[in-house]
């Protein structure tokens, strides 16, 4: 057995349970090992009651004391007991689990495995493991167990099983890294880190093995840049433009003049896509920034030149919002340019015409999704790409466009701000420009700290805004229950905020787990103030622009990295009115209260992004990941910034001791380096 077996090739996996694994991205064994957990449970020494404290997982061992309660309504019903020990009582819940009954109902000593929390009656341990009796606690003591990525119907059981056959059984595989690299970054050897990982003995196990794959992937997304961007600075500008007066027309009609960095990021687009070469720019600005506007004059620039432009967004709502303002704009200001939409959800019929109207060249200015680099898309003379920081890897989409004979200027928008150094690094394959000034007319977004005492309040303010006709996104870490409940969900929250709130304002819920269609349904009602409250995942990090939103309320904000918490707040701020953002945290933890206090007293995400960054150590890579930013399997730019730099300065050395990595010891990294090419063009295709 090897990377390359059918994961079909592990014993108990039949043709559904495959299924259930393809649907996750896992077809061999290789991918399998690459699907790395997404934290640890650590079964720590069981703690007394006395010790129990507010935000951690704890295990505790008691006797049940009284009955077992179950109650509550027909879609939330709550299993309650008491455990006891000689440093006092605790109250233990569990949602819609009244089965737990007869398990429960024998008594005894016991041993419980759940987060703490406060509720109005004081702690509360909710949704633990149960181990009874209380000896099988001891067989996972002290021991990591990996908690994966799931999808409907594929349990962390499964994926564990499969993991454990995988790992024992794998042929070894050869170390890719060059030694003298491994030995220099005291880094660990392949086959020891793809266990350590997956199965750590111990926390010292998992650093090692994590450092060595992080490592890895970095060095090799770093050495893929460097060899993209080699090649696209020999790509010579094959068109020509010259300055437009209907341009500076526009400018000067708008109701509001540009910031200084936003004019100074249009100078250098124009000075790039005049020049001798094509252009690869990243702009790279805080939220609210004014990225948007500066991206349309690119794409005006291209199409008042004779040229067409595109522009791909994450999301189909906001492909249509992008299309009906810049065809509102074009309109209002007289732009004799012709914008098409293009999605993926358009029928045959509608792609069809518009398909026509882009290769006849009728189109000007092309806004969508993935649908824009689809192989029946055939553009007549397309000379801007503008895309967002979810696409910006693009090697797919660059390879596509230059195999049809085209190779346009590209330019990338991302709003999440990282540090100059990293950003050199992470965009090595662009030139960055920075637009780092709001426009004048933004109010700051007044910011407070809580913890879940203030619930309350926050959903009276909420209530006195939606009455002033304003709208509110709740944001939850979760969907829906797990086994180990640790944070507030999605679907039970919305059915406590209805409850809270009563039946006059309409609350609707979003999750990635919904299919696009319905996410779709849901933001353009929120946009249309048919919902006005949204609880929602980070889903609404990437979303639809809706300024009359006001109020941004976080729940278990300790969770979320702060460039994240920043990101989520941006989502309001956007109009006219006043906007708020209420992080709301149940950890009493003094590092916590460091962080969110970061985001109290700040709203310039590059200063946030730059304290985050201070604030990590390695201490945190059991707790909070960063999203959003790079789709890196296991590393973590913000967390790992240091391995970011090691992985940047050995692919320094290593190119400049050998170019095109065919010396002695150095073939299977640059074999590695190919697989992991065409596996993110494939994963850009699927």
């Amino acid at each position: 057995m090897n990377e390359d077996s059918k994961i079909s090739a592990l014993k108990g996996i039949g043709e559904k349970t495959e299924a259930l694994f393809v649907k996750a991205g896992i077809r061999t064994i290789g991918e399998l090992l690459r699907y790395y957990p997404r934290g640890y449970d650590v079964y720590d020494d069981p703690v007394s009651i006395g010790e129990a404290v507010e935000g951690r997982t704890v295990a505790i061992t008691g006797a049940i004391y009284g009955k077992v309660q179950v109650g509550g309504s027909r879609n939330m019903q709550v299993t309650t007991i008491y455990l006891k020990d000689i440093t006092g009582t605790l109250k233990v819940i569990w949602f819609r689990m009244p089965f737990l009954r007869n398990t429960l109902a024998r008594g005894g000593i016991i041993t419980l495995r759940g987060r703490i929390v406060r509720r109005r009656d004081g702690l509360v341990m909710e949704h633990p493991e149960i181990f009874y009796p209380s000896a099988k606690y001891e067989e996972k003591q002290g021991t990591l167990q990996p908690v994966y990525p799931l999808t409907a119907g594929l349990t962390n059981n499964a994926v564990k099983k499969a993991m454990l056959q995988a790992v024992e059984y794998l042929d070894l595989k050869q170390e890719f890294l060059p030694e003298d690299i491994r030995m220099k970054y005291g880094l660990a050897e392949y086959n020891y880190s793809v266990r350590g990982i997956h199965f750590p003995e111990d926390k010292e196990e998992f650093f090692h093995a994590r450092e060595r794959l992080v490592f890895e992937e970095f060095l090799v997304f770093v050495l893929s840049l460097k060899n993209l961007k080699s090649r696209e600075d020999k790509a010579k500008n094959g068109f020509l433009f010259r300055d437009q007066e209907k341009i500076d027309a526009f400018l000067g009609a708008l109701p509001y003049e540009l910031t200084n960095a936003q004019k100074k990021v249009w100078l250098e687009m124009k000075r790039d896509m005049s020049g001798e070469h094509i252009m690869s720019r990243l702009v790279q600005g805080d939220v609210g920034s004014g990225k948007t506007i500066v991206a349309l004059l690119g794409l005006m620039y291209a199409g008042l030149n004779g040229y067409q432009g595109a522009m791909m967004a994450p999301t189909e709502v906001l492909a249509k919002q992008h299309y009906e303002n810049i065809t509102s704009m074009f309109g209002q200001y007289d732009i004799p340019l012709k914008t098409e939409l293009l999605t993926g959800s358009m029928t045959a019929k509608e792609k069809r015409e518009a398909y026509e109207r882009i290769a006849s060249g009728e189109a000007d200015i092309i806004i969508g999704t993935h649908a824009l680099i689809q192989e029946k898309a055939q553009y007549r003379n397309l000379a801007l790409v503008v895309t967002d920081e979810q696409h910006r890897f693009g090697v797919k989409q660059r390879e596509t466009l230059a195999g049809k004979g085209v190779m346009p200027h590209i330019l990338v928008m991302s709003a999440t701000p990282i540090p100059r150094t990293l950003a050199i690094i992470l965009y090595g394959d662009l030139d960055i420009s920075v637009i780092d000034e709001l426009p004048k007319n933004r109010l700051p977004i007044k910011n407070c700290v809580v913890d879940t005492g203030y619930r309350g309040t926050a959903y009276k303010f909420m209530q006195k805004q939606v009455a002033e006709g304003r709208q509110c996104y709740v944001i939850c870490p979760m969907v829906e229950e797990s086994e180990s409940m640790e944070a507030e969900n999605v679907i039970d929250y919305t059915q406590m905020l209805k409850e809270s709130l009563g039946n006059g304002i309409h609350i609707a819920y979003l999750h990635g787990k919904m299919k696009q269609a319905e996410k779709d349904i849901i933001m353009e009602a929120f946009g249309r103030n048919e919902i006005q409250i949204l609880v929602s995942t980070t889903v609404i990090e990437v979303g639809i622009d809706v300024p009359n939103s006001t109020v941004m309320l976080i729940e278990n904000a300790e969770r979320f990295g702060l460039a994240q918490l920043h990101q989520l707040r941006g989502r309001v701020g956007r109009g006219k009115h006043q906007s708020y953002c209420i992080f709301m945290s149940a950890s009493k933890s003094k590092e916590t209260k460091e962080r969110l206090e970061i985001l109290n007293k700040s709203n310039d995400g590059f200063f946030i992004a730059s304290e985050d960054l201070r604030l990590r150590g390695p201490g945190d890579l059991f707790g909070i990941r960063q999203s959003g930013l790079l789709d890196f399997r296991l590393g973590d730019v913000f967390q790992d910034s240091k391995i970011l730099k090691m992985a940047n300065e050995a692919a320094a050395e290593l190119l400049e001791e050998d170019p095109e990595l065919i010396k002695e010891g150095h073939e299977k990294l640059r074999d590695h380096i190919n697989h992991y090419m065409s596996e993110i063009m494939l994963e850009n295709t699927l």
